[in-house]
């Protein structure tokens, strides 16, 4: 067994740990396994190993990477992204998990109508408070979903987050908390917001017993950057 698969299963053992600790199924996690900065052999092998979702937080890096690797890979574009980018997510892409402004919506929006499919979006909340990370004060959350209702070729799906750098996991678990309530409260005419994309290595099982229905997992899969 080679040190990625055992990395994996470790991974996946400790979701499945998580789960039952929360009285969930595994099923209703998804692992985003985060590839940036990895080559693109790695993600063959991992997909070889029947992995499926994977994540990329530039989209120039998901582009090259999703034009070299099997298209039964599905991409999940996780980062920060600049309007002039957008097609190759709306290329890519399966999901996008990092919408956090008017502007980038109406790009978004423009560029999924004209390539004919509509974009699965996740916004992206600040939930720790940092002024170095994107994303929407909880606050202005819900009127923020409900003003994307609007484009017809984006559907929000749920909220996304990182929280805030800890040593131990328990001490952003009241942020996880705050999403999933943010999430669970949304009454509006965006539709229900069921997906919770948050949790990474370090913190992952912590945010799957509040709530995540995705974690994005890097180092802990792919060894150190």
């Amino acid at each position: 067994m080679s040190s990625l698969e055992t990395r994996y299963l470790a991974v996946c053992e400790r979701i499945e740990r998580a789960c039952r600790r929360a009285g969930r199924s595994p099923g209703e996690v998804t692992l985003v396994a985060v590839s940036k900065t990895f080559p693109a052999g790695l993600v063959a092998a991992l997909h070889e190993l029947g992995h499926v979702d994977f994540g990329e937080n530039k989209a120039q890096e998901l582009a090259a990477k999703a034009s070299d690797l099997p298209d039964t890979i599905r991409w999940h574009a996780i980062g920060h992204l600049q309007r002039n980018k957008v097609r190759d997510v709306i290329s890519f892409a399966h999901t996008f998990h990092a919408l956090d402004s008017d502007r980038l919506a109406v790009e978004l929006n423009r560029r999924s109508e004209a390539a004919g499919r509509i974009l699965p979006c996740l916004v992206q909340v600040n939930v720790s408070g940092e002024a170095t990370k994107s994303g929407l004060d909880p606050d202005a959350v819900h009127g923020f979903v409900d003003g994307l209702a609007a484009f017809a070729s984006l559907r929000v799906v749920g909220l996304m987050t990182l929280a805030s750098p800890a040593e131990d996991p328990e001490d952003v678990r009241s942020e996880f908390a705050v999403m999933r309530r943010l999430a669970d409260s949304y009454r509006g005419a965006g539709g229900r917001l069921e997906a919770l994309s948050m949790g990474m290595s370090h913190d992952f099982e912590v945010a799957i017993e509040e709530g995540a229905t995705h974690v994005r997992v890097g180092s802990a899969i792919f060894g150190e950057r």
